[in-house]
């Protein structure tokens, strides 16, 4: 609302215009229309604590109310929704807490405060001072005895310009959607909430929380593509990190028996509901623990988590209609084949069986999406995807055993080498998480990384390189252990109900967006 001028502005740059001059007007009277001197004593949420449990409603007409008590309240946030009537005005004032109305009147606020209030708009910052009192509709209210223009906003608020509902816009300018939509400043806060309660369950239980390079010489710890880089002194180039497996495990080599990493991963994929190039990844690895161990510390450290949540937003688990406290269900990926396949004539002998797998795979792959040096392993995973991933639906469901083809990091099943034991889970029909008994014979990882080194030589652009160092540490010898991977913008989605990983992600990557010459320097221009 622009209370100052009779003439309504209708454009960006005239509002700009109109506050600009309200900016002059503010220095005239001796305001600092940036200034950094008021604090805030109170928070919105502890004003609304202190009266939790007050009658609903006060029969005095809005601002005739007396105080509720002789308390003086100290809160600063951005203004919102401003109702203007003359010599009076309610707005709401929004804090990192929340919401608090807020009544201004000519006579009951000194006069320059009323002056100040004048030239406020949505979207500024102010700080209010006075007592709390409830109006006849119900609502909590703070009269204002003293108002100060903390901050002065040249740009509207998006309600204004009726609220942000183009996604590119609410992802690229995510502090306008945190502003406007309270859902959304929710999920970042559930999104604290996770980060917080995985470190304590994990440090609870006396793991070691450790760092280790984000600028790596190889391309390893994951089958995926990787951004590469160069670093100009050493004269050599250097890969992102796809995941910080083989360097957490170095650690256990080491003697650091319990060890867990909470930090960024990057692979040079396609950006989908699912997948963002730049992503949160959970790691930890347990000596002397196993596939089985880590599938019951998975259940744990969902459950923890999901019931640190749920005491905060208990709301959260009757919307997403989504039970994580439940056990979950565990299939074994060939029996799982089985029975989503026979409407394509597989059975365990075509599971089985390379050649007839191979033919299944000729006939239902198309041809774009084959590889022509995949091995047997690999089309009974591609069998998986294709036949049985699609139809887990929503509950938690852990797929157990994978073939060893597409698992060079696994260590092979006693007595059926071509399989290992390893598990994903699937929540809200997304694979959330990874885990696996670790390989410590350094022949047979050795080996591995040969399989690999061949496969990029054939065209596949996510194998890894051979690490030979790694190898050396296995040499020295590795106890036996587990290792777990979550990736915790999953689990967030999860937990809220969001459908894509944009919605959980602060600042998502985004295509670039076109200036005025379709230059592609948008994105520049924003930040």
């Amino acid at each position: 609302m622009e209370k100052s001028d009779t003439h309504r502005p209708t454009t960006l740059d005239e509002l700009r215009r109109v506050r600009q001059e309200k900016i002059e007007r503010l220095r005239g009277l001796g305001a600092d229309p940036y200034q950094n001197r008021f604090v805030p004593g109170h928070t919105a949420a502890e004003v609304r604590a202190a009266y939790a449990g007050r009658p609903a409603a006060d029969p005095a007409a809005p601002g005739g109310s007396e105080a509720l008590d002789d308390r003086t309240w100290k809160v600063a946030g951005r203004v919102l929704t401003i109702r203007s009537f003359g010599k009076a005005a309610f707005f709401h004032l929004l804090d990192p807490t929340g919401r608090i109305q807020v009544y201004v009147k000519k006579g009951e606020c000194d006069e320059k405060s009323f002056a100040l209030f004048q030239e406020i708009d949505g979207g500024d910052f102010a700080g209010v001072e006075g007592p709390a009192f409830v109006t006849k509709t119900g609502e909590l209210t703070l009269k204002a005895a003293r108002l100060t223009l903390v901050t002065k906003s040249l740009r509207p608020l998006p309600e204004k310009w009726h609220g942000v509902s183009d996604p590119e816009i609410r992802y690229r300018q995510r502090y306008l959607d945190l502003v406007s939509d309270e859902k959304i400043r929710e999920i970042f806060l559930v999104r604290s909430l996770v980060v917080h309660g995985i470190r304590t369950y994990l440090v609870d239980n006396e793991f070691i929380e450790v760092e280790t390079p984000m600028l790596c010489p190889l391309r390893g710890g994951a089958k995926a593509k990787p951004f590469s880089t160069r670093h100009n002194v050493l004269h050599r180039d250097l890969f992102l990190r796809i995941a910080p497996e083989l360097y957490l495990k170095r650690l256990l080599v080491g003697g650091l028996g319990m060890v867990f990493e909470l930090g960024k991963c990057f692979r040079n994929e396609g950006v989908s509901s699912r997948h963002n190039p730049e992503f949160t990844m959970l790691e930890f690895y347990e000596a002397y623990a196993d596939c089985a161990r880590m599938l019951e510390r998975g259940e744990e450290l969902v459950r923890f988590v999901e019931g640190r949540v749920h005491g905060r937003f208990p709301r959260l688990r009757e919307r997403r209609g989504l039970d994580l406290q439940a056990p979950w269900r565990r299939l074994r990926m060939r029996d799982a084949i089985v029975a989503h396949g026979r409407g394509e004539g597989i059975d365990e002998k075509v599971v089985g069986d390379p050649a007839l797998a191979r033919a299944w795979y000729e006939r239902a792959v198309p041809p774009q999406e084959r590889r022509k040096e995949a091995a047997h392993g690999e089309i009974v995973f591609a069998m998986f995807e294709r036949l049985v991933e699609p139809a887990l639906g929503r509950e938690p469901t852990a797929i157990v055993d994978f073939p060893r083809a597409v698992s060079p990091l696994a260590r092979p099943r006693d007595g059926d080498p071509e399989w290992v034991d390893r598990f994903e889970v699937y929540i809200d029909g997304r694979e959330t998480i990874n885990a696996f008994s670790e390989l410590n014979d350094p022949a047979l990882q050795a080996g591995a990384f040969e399989a690999q080194v061949r496969a990029r030589g054939a065209g596949d652009e996510e194998a890894m390189d051979f690490d030979a160092d790694y190898v050396a540490a296995l040499e020295h010898g590795m106890p036996p252990a587990g290792g777990f991977g979550m990736g915790v913008d999953r689990l967030v989605m999860a937990l809220c109900g969001a459908e894509s990983i944009r919605e959980v992600i602060l600042f998502p990557a985004l295509r670039p967006e076109k200036g005025p010459e379709g230059d592609g320097e948008g994105d520049r221009r924003e930040g």
